[in-house]
């Protein structure tokens, strides 16, 4: 991915402008800032799911009007909030949402993406019923069954989740870059992945506050 004088808006307030970054195969980025900075609502422009102010996305070489729908077939967004449906089973609910973002997975891919997270002995659990914690591990399940996409775009994914938890995680991750894939990711807390060691992208030259 390869980003070109962005600049992105929250309401009337414009967050950040003519951000310059390019993320490449195989590496693992920290998206760094202080609250209020825009982090999530540059993840949101990445996916797809929000309209620059200014400025070019490209992955691959294309635009997200040039590349349509298989643009963002090319991406993994998982926010902060884990949009799990709450009267449906863990299982059924990682099914579903795997369904809703364009992907296909059978009940033993479904299963064993939630084994390589820690969760498949809940798998039968409703969703009402998990820990936040448990809940994390669910959506980020879906991580497993997105390998084939080059890109992922994770907001705070290491959020309640336990040291196990994180391992887990951190498995994932380094699988994915190890295959070419490239992540770029929030967090609050420090990070414990060594492979590939994270690089650093820091939000705050780019803040409007900082260049009033």
């Amino acid at each position: 991915m390869r980003v070109s004088e962005l600049a992105g808006e929250r309401g009337d307030a414009r967050l950040f402008e003519r951000l310059d970054m390019a993320l490449a195969p195989g590496t693992v980025t920290w998206l760094r800032g202080r609250n209020g900075r825009g982090k999530t609502s540059l993840l949101r422009l990445l996916a797809g799911l929000s309209t620059p102010a200014a400025g070019d996305i490209h992955i691959e070489g294309r635009t997200l009007r040039e590349g349509g729908p298989a643009w963002r077939r090319q991406l993994v967004f998982i926010g902060h909030h884990n949009a799990l449906k709450d009267d449906l089973s863990a299982k059924e609910a990682l099914s579903f949402l795997t369904r809703l973002h364009g992907g296909q997975a059978n009940d033993d891919e479904i299963v064993q993406a939630m084994q390589r997270l820690g969760i498949a002995q809940r798998q039968h659990a409703m969703v009402r019923t998990l820990s936040q914690g448990q809940r994390r591990r669910v959506a980020l399940a879906r991580l497993v069954l997105s390998a084939t996409s080059p890109l992922w775009l994770l907001d705070e994914p290491f959020d309640a989740l336990d040291s196990d938890g994180i391992v887990a995680l951190n498995g994932v991750i380094t699988e994915h870059a190890q295959r070419g894939g490239c992540v770029l990711l929030t967090s609050h807390q420090a990070l414990s992945l060594v492979d590939p060691e994270p690089q650093t992208f820091d939000l705050e030259p780019y803040a409007c506050e900082a260049r009033a």
